[in-house]
């Protein structure tokens, strides 16, 4: 499996990207919204776009779907509950459900409601395990729910899904916010001193060359996997007195997604 990470320089900081088949050169492209910049590194690498995956389906991640189908004839696949939020959509699809891509490339869908319900994320398996997880898993942090979503979804998300991938799962969000995700995660919980180590390098960083952070350092940086964590729990208390004295970690993840939203 090949792996192209498009930085799209917009405001809105996103990641868009081509996955594709080294025997056979198609590709797939997730949430092209810069289809220009799609269409071009498919044109350089060789590659012929043969399917769209839409992760969810907010506008800047739907929003070059037309002009990559009208370069190409590519197939759109997401959600299957998204049909009438999606134009054109092609393949709706379900929790297991197999994406191949030529010969060599097989991505597994994952449902995966919170930030909206229409959304999934992509996993590979194998020696190299990767999740393309949209706007549900950032770097460092977590989707929002403001736009059709649900934190109590979100967190069963996390729970029940990504928390329990290999440790070796490869990260690829829909946008670059780590340095501000880190910024977060230190405000929760100063004394996490990886993420004191990346913040500096994160500020700095070329978005068009960027980190791609594994689950095990998502544990390690990521406060919404820090549910447990003393000092995480010390300093929701200040902003939350009225927290049990061992609250669960549903009650932390909602308290910590509620800090995030005003932050």
């Amino acid at each position: 499996m090949i792996v192209e990470q498009i930085w799209t320089g917009n405001a809105y900081r996103n990641f868009n990207y081509l996955i594709a088949c080294k025997e056979t050169g198609e590709a797939l492209a997730i949430d092209p919204l810069d289809h220009a910049k799609c269409l071009a590194v498919a044109k350089d690498k060789g590659w012929t776009i043969t399917q769209i995956l839409n992760t969810h389906e907010h506008g800047d991640h739907t929003g070059g779907n037309r002009q990559v189908v009208a370069a190409t004839g590519a197939k759109v696949l997401a959600h299957a509950n998204a049909k009438d939020k999606i134009p054109g959509l092609d393949r709706g699809l379900g929790a297991g459900d197999v994406i191949k891509v030529g010969k060599t490339v097989e991505l597994e869908c994952m449902d995966t409601p919170g930030h909206t319900m229409c959304h999934i994320c992509l996993r590979s398996h194998g020696d190299h395990p990767a999740l393309f997880c949209g706007d549900t898993l950032f770097n460092a942090g977590a989707g929002n729910c403001h736009n059709g979503g649900h934190p109590s979804e979100l967190y069963g998300t996390f729970a029940q899904q990504l928390d329990k991938l290999p440790e070796n799962t490869l990260i690829y969000p829909g946008h670059d916010y780590i340095a501000n995700n880190l910024a977060f995660t230190l405000d929760r919980e100063p004394d996490n001193a990886k993420a004191k180590d990346l913040l500096p390098g994160m500020q700095q960083q070329d978005p068009a060359k960027a980190l791609v952070t594994t689950l095990a350092l998502e544990r390690e940086i990521n406060t919404f996997f820090r549910l447990t964590s003393p000092s995480v729990i010390r300093r929701l208390r200040e902003a939350f007195p009225d927290l049990p004295d061992n609250p669960d970690p549903k009650t932390v993840f909602l308290k910590l997604r509620e800090l995030r939203n005003k932050w």
